[in-house]
């Protein structure tokens, strides 16, 4: 019986001691996992904020190209270093970072159409009729790119563009084919029109006649949306704001230049385009500093330009900082406006619009 007795409790002695290693062994593991997991996610932290700081290094450095342009220039056109995209590289491999690299493009917001300035504001009641030829001139441009649109009237999309911005009436539509709160208010889900400047690109595809078609791709040629802005803000003399709505036609691309001309002159759009860019023993020939230069242009000697929709200069610039480190991208978009210090006098780039993904 005492035998019996020893060898039950070596037993049982033995379940002890395997059960106690198997927790000890579960307990470990599981703080291995936890450990790994807090170290990755301490690394995926690090990398994290170690990429902002060097996408925005990257817009530090697009703003002191951008200042230092409006030193030295008193026109902007795509001749320039902010848009030549081997000037920016030389640049930035003076910005070395270990494991990572950062690229980046600046762009001209006011080579765009500018929604906002398709009514006339401060007061925003009626159309701006020069803006509103050239949407004409644009849409049908978009139309003709692609056979399912056919169907499609430009008036819908303008009308009703011009029911969202305008402010302080939203009693009555604009035409038969605009649309005002009680439209919206239908839809599933409801919502209002602004009634006032769009403040963001996306609000295009909240408006009646904004279609997938429209706002993604038409044809073989992007969607309404790379071609527009909501920027181009500025003051007027009795301290109040407006969107004059002049373009860039330095920086504009082919849709925008075929939109600035006269009806029925869309294939000249091309002949601007180059000339901007001819080169001879890699320098450009042409100065594009005056209002018609255009003019020199083969076939466009007779053409002209409304002065009210077309400028040489631009203070809002769109910066796009792409930082990679590790496999991993951080982005950085960032619309930024040329301004002078009141009390310094010296050109400064404010921040308008910052969005990291």
């Amino acid at each position: 019986m005492p035998d019996k007795i020893l060898r039950n409790n070596r037993g049982i002695a033995l379940l002890v001691t395997l059960t106690i290693i198997t927790v000890l062994i579960a307990v470990a593991l599981e703080m291995n996992r936890k450990m790994r997991s807090v170290v990755f996610s301490a690394a995926a932290s690090r990398d994290r904020i170690t990429l902002s700081y060097m996408a925005s290094s990257g817009i530090d450095m697009a703003k002191a190209m951008l200042i230092k342009d409006k030193n030295n220039s008193d026109f902007d056109s795509l001749q320039e270093d902010w848009a030549n995209s081997e000037k920016i590289s030389e640049l930035l491999q003076g910005m070395h970072f270990e494991d990572g690299a950062v690229e980046l493009s600046i762009t001209d917001e006011l080579g765009k159409i500018q929604i906002n300035s398709l009514v006339i504001y401060p007061e925003g009641h009626i159309f701006n009729e020069p803006q509103r030829d050239m949407w004409h001139r644009f849409l049908y441009l978009l139309i003709s790119q692609d056979e399912s649109l056919e169907d499609l009237e430009p008036d819908t999309i303008i009308n009703s563009i011009k029911d969202w911005i305008d402010s302080g009436d939203d009693e009555a539509i604009t035409g038969l084919s605009g649309a005002e709160s009680d439209y919206y208010q239908e839809l599933d889900p409801p919502y209002v029109c602004r009634n006032g400047p769009l403040i963001h690109i996306g609000e295009l595809a909240l408006i009646k006649g904004i279609t997938t078609e429209y706002w993604k791709l038409a044809g073989g040629m992007s969607g309404i949306s790379r071609y527009m802005t909501v920027f181009g803000i500025s003051e007027t003399d009795n301290n109040k704001f407006t969107y004059e709505g002049k373009i860039n036609i330095n920086t504009a691309d082919l849709p925008v230049l075929a939109a600035m001309l006269p009806p029925g002159n869309p294939e000249l759009a091309q002949a601007i385009y180059d000339y901007r860019l001819e080169t001879s023993d890699s320098e450009y020939i042409h100065n594009l500093s005056g209002l018609t230069w255009y003019k020199k242009v083969p076939g466009l000697s007779d053409v002209e330009i409304d002065p009210k929709i077309i400028t040489t200069t631009s203070d809002f610039f769109r910066i796009e900082s792409l930082a990679t480190l590790h496999e991993i991208k951080m982005k950085i978009t960032a619309i930024v406006k040329r301004e002078q210090n009141k009390k310094t006098g010296k050109w400064e780039c404010r921040v308008l619009s910052w969005e990291t993904e």
